[in-house]
């Protein structure tokens, strides 16, 4: 990264402000005790193994569980210090805020360095208040929020034909996730188109090599089964009749897929599809809409942040193109107004996205159900070891071993923690019943019930 100036207070002010807003959705949230998912659960069980300076061990995938041979992310051991002072999970979410907004300044520096100070400006706010960055920051921790800065410093570098640099920020991404071996290989591709020739083969060859050693031996090498669990994910159907192959999924809700990309190009005025950089998008576009999960083909969750660093970069450098010659009139006069319409673009989808419930009275204010959450945790002592559906989970990992009640396997917890009304429950359980037949032999007492809550202790034997 080239030496801040002081035409960077923006871009650095406009990442502290978005990281305080990261953080207040993702903390409102988290204390609000509304659980999207079991992932931050997940995330930190390893991060707390790497803090101890052991191996990233989820029992909520399974008693003993090695997480690397379910997603290959080993980058999340950088959290691992600061979750050492700070073992909460809340830590996990504000780390997240904080490498999201670091995105956020490099974009901004970007198009302030190239459009000049009002539209970097209004770049970097439509970047940072864009659909696929508030998803993300809005369903907790993913290890894909080390790819958001990689992806935007990459992009950077290539506006600013700086192919090295490019290759440096690209290939760490083969410690994010498995799946980011292809969007390696795809920016060595548009390096060769760019003439980056030398570059641009190692680049291929590196993502190439990194994606296949990681899904044919180092994830199989930690793998229970020896596998990798999602090569099945492809083309599977989701809730279709089994296996009707990739073409088949691909085809399937279309009218979902094209709104996706409509709505990913859009953001960036549809200027992003006149840059090379762009192509950079095409593993992950592609993967998710021949995947078998229906949730990959929408805008939801975080399966787009990744897409909104190299989408803004590459409107960046297509409207520098554009300043150079080339292109129709219409479309260099368009360029040059496109900074202003994609921040209007954002703030009118900010209407129906997380960072409009920064706004809302509810959002401050205690949830129905806190105290007897609260007294649901208070139940289960610190150390103890428990059984538990969604929707405590998050709030259990910090200091307890956590078990998820369908891959509890052969261990027998201390306690077992019901949520009959968010912890997805088809109807309301007996929670000594279901304990004592969850682990025949071994006797438990029902201790609390209250606000929808249930908790059984292990008895003595």
């Amino acid at each position: 990264m080239r030496r801040p100036s002081r035409a960077d207070a923006v871009p650095y002010g406009l990442g502290a402000v978005l990281a305080v807003v990261y953080a207040a959705i993702s903390l409102s949230r988290y204390r609000r005790f509304d659980t999207p998912s079991w992932d931050n659960a997940i995330f930190e069980q390893a991060i707390r193994g790497y803090a101890s300076l052991g191996a990233p061990i989820v029992d909520i995938k399974g008693p003993g569980y090695n997480i690397l041979g379910d997603h290959f992310s080993p980058i999340t051991a950088l959290v691992a210090p600061v979750y050492r002072l700070f073992p909460d999970g809340a830590t996990l979410l504000v780390v997240q805020a904080v490498l999201v907004a670091a995105s956020v300044v490099v974009v901004a520096r970007l198009a302030t360095e190239h459009l000049g100070p009002v539209a970097g400006a209004f770049v970097g706010a439509a970047y940072g208040l864009s659909f696929g960055i508030q998803a993300a920051v809005d369903v907790d921790f993913h290890e894909v929020a080390f790819a958001a800065p990689m992806l935007a410093l990459a992009g950077a570098a290539y506006v600013r034909r700086q192919w090295v640099r490019v290759a440096a920020w690209t290939v760490p991404l083969l410690l994010v996730k498995e799946d980011l071996g292809v969007t390696v290989v795809a920016v060595g591709v548009v390096l060769l188109l760019s003439g980056a020739r030398r570059v641009g083969v190692g680049v291929v060859v590196a993502g190439a090599a990194g994606f296949v050693l990681t899904l044919l031996v180092l994830i199989p090498l930690m793998n229970p089964q020896g596998t990798y669990d999602y090569l099945g994910v492809v083309g599977a159907g989701g809730g279709l009749d089994a296996g009707p192959g990739p073409l088949t999924v691909l085809f399937t809700d279309v009218g979902t897929k094209v709104a996706t990309l409509l709505v990913t190009f859009g953001v960036t005025g549809f200027l992003a599809l006149r840059s090379p950089w762009v192509l950079v998008a095409g593993p992950t576009l592609l993967w998710r809409f021949v995947g078998d999960n229906p949730y990959y083909w929408g805008i939801d969750w975080h399966y787009s942040l990744v897409l909104m660093p190299i989408v803004f970069c590459a409107m960046v450098d297509a409207i520098v193109r554009l300043r150079a010659g080339g292109g129709p009139s219409w479309v260099r006069t368009y360029a040059g107004q496109a900074p202003g319409i994609v921040t209007a673009v954002a703030l009118v989808m900010c209407l129906q996205l997380p960072v409009s419930t920064l706004f809302q009275a509810e959002t401050w204010q205690e949830a129905p159900r806190a105290a007897a959450a609260r007294a649901a945790l208070d139940a289960i002592p610190a150390g103890s070891s428990v059984e538990t559906d969604i929707g405590l989970i998050t709030h259990l990992a910090s200091d307890r071993t956590v078990y998820w009640t369908g891959t509890v396997g052969d261990a027998v917890p201390d306690y077992v923690l019901v949520d009959t009304q968010g912890g997805g429950w088809s109807q309301s359980p007996d929670v000594v019943a279901y304990a004592q037949a969850q682990h025949p032999g071994t006797r438990y007492e029902q201790v609390l019930d209250e606000g929808g809550f249930l908790v059984a202790r292990r008895l003595p034997t």
